[in-house]
């Protein structure tokens, strides 16, 4: 959502004569509601890759929690192996309070630790050999932060059923996997195997990522749940699961044969939700056929439904949008076009690509998980039901931007720049496909960001000097203007006598591109330049710039004529 998403504001808003008359719901993310923020020593410790990371390279992470719903605490260990990249004697992970360690072995030996914050750091005692493989297990306990409001202020959501059964999750994209698990706690490392052990009441079934592969009922009144992940994860991504789940799965023949899809849901809403659900298949075909392929064959594809409103989860997907198409029942935007679909289903199985196959090195660039799952909506639109659908879902979006401050967050300290990430950052791209002009060009590097940087960390550079060198314009300085300032590009015109003169304002240096114009209703293209008039001749009465543009214009009257 990251779908994580958006939390619903009521209150304090101006509405325009331009908003859809039922759409009173404004969208933002609530875990990034922070003025400037002042960094300080656990910022940097927790956000960069520091000497006591650097070092080792996680492989696997076996962790095995048991899960008390009647106290609201957890138990568990977490064994990590890992290779040795550089021989150092010093590792840092990280664990958040109130959860304690309880002990860190190597090899049966006991280890020495300190901490700052969140981050903790353990002496080893074992020469760190380089290119070996290790394993240490941390044992820890305790009673997780409870999730104010999941997703976005995040932790374990301890809530009950219609049935005052337990209905139990995790939401931690945010505030990081380290609330309830121990982990290396930064998304430049992701781990290629991660098994998920979740104990807890017999009458409850836990659900983890990838597949189960064992199902064991103890002695004491619990059962213990074990899934397997074989592909690379981000941690944010590995999820809890536990409620009185009912079980049913379908099977989509996607582009690498057969895909297992299976949903987890509470008994009561089992209907709904064969009925809701079907979204399922027509998404995974829309977006097979803008991305490729879904990137996690291997661990399925499932929905879980959860108590608060989504999650992007790998091969798990939480889902609590009320099996209502739009948000909540609502359309997310100013276009009915957003009622077509469900759009946690849509958004988080757009996630599946951009956040989970591609993940951002640094959380200043979540850009790349947001902007393009939120843009992939109207992709999923234009599938079904034509560009127009698509066009008009997007320029929606528009009365939803704030610029407020820069996308792009600050690095190295676990810092995420504006909101408009999402709704900014669908205009930025489709903006983009219309200044390159040419749908199969544009098919193309969407398809092939997918199998470059396909299981990848990737930073925003990368991926910006990746579409550069795939397209026939210079797109780096449109990247700097939509994700590095709060300005928005505008063609300033005047009329002269019979011509019309026209120019950009509001632009950093190097946006020389040319846009889609209509004059007198003939669409036609210009190439404004920078401070400097060119000239439009003949009889003009009417000129608009095409909708698809996130552009502004604005017509000089002649008293302000020297103000330009």
């Amino acid at each position: 959502m990251h779908a994580y998403h958006l939390v619903v504001f009521k209150k304090n808003i101006k509405f325009t004569s331009m908003l859809h008359p039922f759409f009173y719901l404004f969208f933002v993310i609530c875990y990034s509601l922070q003025s400037q923020k002042k960094f300080t020593k656990q910022d940097s410790i927790r956000g960069s890759v520091t000497l006591e990371r650097s070092w080792w390279d996680v492989k696997k992470y076996n962790l095995d929690v048991h899960v008390y719903p009647d106290d609201k605490t957890i138990r568990g260990k977490n064994t990590i192996t890992y290779k040795v990249l550089k021989s150092y004697q010093k590792l840092q992970f990280e664990l958040q309070e109130p959860l304690v360690i309880d002990s860190i072995l190597q090899q049966h030996q006991k280890l020495k630790y300190s901490s700052t914050g969140i981050s903790y750091f353990v002496d080893l005692q074992k020469q760190q050999l380089q290119n070996q493989t290790e394993t240490l297990t941390i044992y820890y306990h305790g009673k997780p932060k409870k999730a104010k409001n999941p997703p976005w202020d995040g932790g374990i959501i301890w809530s009950k059923d219609i049935f005052n059964q337990p209905f139990i999750a995790s939401a931690n994209q945010a505030i990081g996997a380290s609330i309830w698990w121990p982990c290396k706690d930064h998304p430049t490392d992701e781990a290629e195997q991660v098994t998920i052990k979740i104990t807890a009441p017999s009458q409850l079934v836990s659900v983890s990522n990838g597949r189960c592969t064992e199902i064991v009922k103890n002695k004491d009144g619990t059962d213990t749940y074990t899934w397997q992940v074989n592909n690379t994860i981000n941690t944010y991504g590995v999820s809890l699961n536990i409620a009185n789940y009912t079980h049913f799965k379908n099977v989509y023949k996607g582009l690498k044969g057969k895909l297992d899809c299976n949903y987890y849901v509470l008994s009561h809403n089992f209907l709904k939700a064969k009925t809701q659900f079907k979204d399922v298949f027509k998404t995974l075909t829309a977006f097979e056929y803008w991305f490729g392929s879904y990137p996690f064959y291997k661990d399925g594809y499932k929905l879980v439904e959860v108590p608060y409103l989504g999650m992007e989860h790998q091969s798990c997907i939480g889902y609590g949008n009320q099996y209502k198409n739009g948000y909540l029942g609502n359309p997310m935007g100013l276009s009915d076009w957003a009622l077509k679909f469900d759009y946690i289903i849509v958004h988080e199985t757009g996630h599946e690509w951009f956040a989970n196959s591609i993940t951002c090195k640094d959380v200043a660039d979540l850009w790349i998980h947001e902007s393009f799952t939120t843009y992939a909506e109207s992709l999923f639109l234009e599938y079904f039901y034509g560009k127009q659908a698509a066009d008009e879902y997007v320029q929606g979006l528009k009365p939803y931007v704030k610029n407020d401050k820069p996308i792009v967050g600050e690095f190295n300290v676990h810092h995420h720049g504006s909101n408009d990430m999402y709704f900014k950052g669908s205009l930025m791209l489709h903006t983009l496909r219309h200044l390159i002009n040419d749908d199969i060009l544009w098919k193309q590097i969407l398809e092939k960001i997918s199998t470059t940087f396909y299981h990848q960390t990737v930073s925003g550079k990368e991926l910006i000097d990746f579409i550069n060198n795939n397209t026939t314009i210079d797109v780096i300085p449109f990247f700097k203007q939509y994700l590095n300032t709060t300005q928005i590009p505008q063609l300033l015109l005047k009329q002269q006598g019979d011509e019309v003169l026209y120019k950009w304002i509001n632009v950093i240096d190097g946006f020389n591109y040319a846009i889609e114009i209509s004059v007198n209703n003939l669409k036609t293209w210009i190439t404004p330049k920078i401070n400097e008039w060119t000239s439009l001749q003949g009889s003009i009465k009417d000129i608009n710039i095409n909708p698809n543009f996130y552009i502004q214009q604005k017509m000089v009257k002649s008293r302000e004529f020297t103000q330009y």
